[in-house]
C-alpha cells in the first residue's frame, strides 16, 4: 500500500518530518518530495506549491509510478464560518475545485477513518486559485462553504485520475472574521512559492500590518504542528486498513 499526502509549502510539512524519519527523495524534479515507512506502508509526501502550482502529478508518476492507492491533500485553511478553532482539523466529505467548475468527492472511508482519529467533518471545503484576504469576502463564502483553501481541488482531481482514492484534510490557521495581514496573493510566486523580497516590499509599504503579521505566523505554526500530530494517527490507522477490497479500504 502507497499513501501519498500532500502540502503546499515546507511550513506545512515540517512539524510532521520532526515526528517521522522522512527521507528526501532526490529526483531532477522541482518537487519536493519525502518518504518512510509507517508500519509496513510506504507513506509519501509532496510539496505542490501554493494553488498546486508545481508538477506534483509528474513528480509522483516518476517516483512511484503513480501506484498510490490514497491521496490526501493536506495542509492549512481559512475557517469560514463562527466555530472553529485555531488548529483544529476538518475532513472535508466535498471540494468544490473553482478553476475547474466541479465538486469532487471525497472517499467516505477516508473522511470516516479521520473523525475517528479525531477530525471533524465539514460538508464543504472550498478550493480556489487565489488567496482569500478580507474577512469579509471569508463571511460571504461562509454562505456556501465551511473552509477555504488553495490546494485540494488541483491535487484530488489529478489524483482521482491516475486511481488514488482521495481525501481533503486540514488546519485550520485563519477565522472567518479576520483579516489576512497582508494580500498573499502579490507574494506568490508563479511556481507556488513565497517569495521573502516580495514580502518584504509588502511590510514596507504596510509596516502597520507588522504585528498582525507576526501573530498569523504563530498561528499557522501552531496549526501546523497540532496537523502534524494528527496525521501521525491518521497514518497510522490507514496502515492497518491492509487490502482493498471492490473499492474499499477492508481491514
Amino acid at each position: 500500500m502507497k499513501i501519498l499526502i500532500t502540502f503546499a509549502v515546507d511550513d506545512e510539512f515540517a512539524p510532521w518530518r520532526k515526528l517521522r524519519p522522512f527521507k528526501r527523495i532526490e529526483e531532477e524534479t522541482e518537487v519536493e518530495a519525502y518518504g518512510c515507512n509507517v508500519n509496513g506502508v510506504e507513506v509519501g509526501a509532496l510539496l505542490t506549491g501554493i494553488g498546486g502550482k508545481k508538477d506534483w502529478a509528474g513528480a509522483a508518476q516518476r517516483i512511484w509510478n503513480q501506484d498510490i492507492e490514497m491521496c490526501v491533500s493536506s495542509g492549512l485553511a481559512g475557517g469560514l464560518r463562527p466555530g472553529r478553532s485555531l488548529g483544529e482539523v476538518v475532513a472535508a466529505r466535498q471540494v468544490e475545485a473553482t478553476s475547474r467548475k466541479l465538486k469532487i468527492g471525497c472517499d467516505d472511508e477516508l473522511v470516516d477513518a479521520a473523525i475517528r482519529c479525531g477530525a471533524r467533518e465539514v460538508l464543504l471545503m472550498y478550493s480556489t486559485d487565489r488567496v482569500v484576504v478580507g474577512a469579509t469576502e471569508k463571511s460571504d463564502l461562509g454562505k456556501i462553504a465551511d473552509v477555504v483553501e488553495m490546494e485540494s481541488g488541483e491535487v484530488l482531481c489529478k489524483a482521482a485520475a491516475f486511481g488514488a482514492r482521495v481525501a481533503a484534510i486540514r488546519g485550520i490557521s485563519d477565522f472567518w472574521d479576520e483579516d489576512l495581514p497582508i494580500d498573499f496573493n502579490r507574494v506568490v510566486t508563479a511556481a507556488g512559492d513565497v517569495s521573502i523580497p516580495r514580502v518584504i516590499g509588502q511590510v514596507l509599504r504596510q509596516p502597520t500590518a507588522i504585528p498582525s503579521l507576526v501573530r498569523f505566523g504563530k498561528q499557522s505554526r501552531a496549526a501546523a504542528e497540532k496537523l502534524a500530530l494528527f496525521l501521525d494517527r491518521y497514518v497510522e490507522a490507514l496502515a492497518a486498513l491492509k487490502t482493498f477490497s471492490a473499492g474499499k479500504v477492508a481491514s
